[in-house]
């Protein structure tokens, strides 16, 4: 249904003020819909969100998911969890907390107020596959002890939760597997490949290559993903999913760094360092579903993709530290 032609809605988005939240928060608000941006600026900034602030239709609240959340609206998408190894590894246990905790008081918040709630889940549950390209048939095979478990783990519970609140209250959910996303407004210091290769590249900084470079993900830029949310949450209450969501076309990470270093003009040398513990050697997504029940697949192609985030980082470096302070 065209943007124009939907209703208009109050949307709840949590850890709106993050990377994906806030190009979520503004393609709502450009389809009309009143938009509360709900986040704890753990890992998610005000920053990505001044623009919105003078929008009668926006509204910022600082809340920390874990704690049950009162509001009304129509529709709400759980981002809230930090999706960064770095992030997520700094306090585990409160990664941990966010997915599950997290998940309870939204459902729970879904269910008070009869809204569909769509959970933002990712490829991290099936973890290091042994079946590629991933299929959301496939129960994954991760490593519940591990380093990345907090995420990982928490991710799959979550998932368990919304299913069950689906099955036994009847919630409307939505659940999307997100693979590999990047764009505009990631944070300088996340630890993810893109945003890290794209930073050191700029500054012509060794670039640090975990393992031998032969481990593959999929890129998929993140206005293609946010059409995938928006389409996603407008399907019939019967398609609950989970759907996978990314870009089909794997990369080794060599090539990637390969890439960023031509496009910048870079004289950054390439460094190889231990790959970490339960790091996934290949991820590509079959996104046979989500082209089949949502008409969608993404559009913007790696090149242009790195174009316009290496733009964002070169004039986000140029402003200096301070700029870089909450990034």
């Amino acid at each position: 249904m065209p943007a124009a032609s939907r209703p208009r809605k109050t949307v709840i988005v949590t850890g709106g003020a993050g990377f994906l939240g806030s190009h979520l928060c503004d393609r709502l608000l450009g389809d009309g819909h009143h938009v509360l941006c709900v986040d704890n600026f753990y890992s998610g900034t005000k920053d990505n969100v001044l623009h919105l602030l003078d929008d009668h239709r926006f509204e910022l609240l600082r809340h920390d998911v874990t704690v049950p959340l009162f509001v009304e609206g129509e529709e709400i998408y759980n981002l809230a969890c930090p999706a960064s190894p770095v992030h997520y590894q700094f306090d585990p246990v409160q990664t941990v907390k966010t997915n599950v905790h997290g998940a309870i008081n939204v459902l729970g918040l879904a269910r008070r107020i009869k809204a569909r709630v769509l959970q933002a889940s990712t490829s991290e549950v099936y973890g290091d596959p042994e079946v590629h390209p991933q299929v959301e048939t496939y129960w994954g095979h991760v490593n519940p002890i591990g380093p990345r478990a907090c995420y990982d783990e928490g991710k799959r519970c979550a998932e368990t939760l919304f299913f069950d609140y689906h099955r036994q209250h009847n919630v409307r959910i939505k659940v999307a597997r997100i693979f590999n996303t990047y764009g505009p407004r990631m944070q300088v210091n996340d630890g993810r490949v893109v945003s890290n290769f794209i930073v050191q590249a700029l500054r012509n900084e060794p670039i640090t290559l975990y393992g031998d470079g032969t481990q593959t993900r999929s890129f998929c830029f993140v206005t293609d993903l946010v059409e995938a949310f928006i389409r996603l949450m407008d399907t019939p209450d019967d398609l609950t999913g989970p759907v996978n969501l990314g870009n089909p076309v794997e990369h080794t990470v060599r090539e990637l760094a390969d890439k960023i270093v031509a496009l910048t003009g870079s004289r950054s040398a390439i460094v190889h360092k231990p790959l970490p513990m339960n790091d996934p050697v290949r991820r590509r997504p079959d996104i046979s579903q989500a082209k089949a029940v949502l008409g969608w697949e993404p559009k913007v192609g790696v090149d242009d993709g790195l174009k316009q985030t290496i733009a964002y980082f070169d004039e986000l470096l140029k402003k200096g530290p301070a700029a870089l302070e909450h990034r």
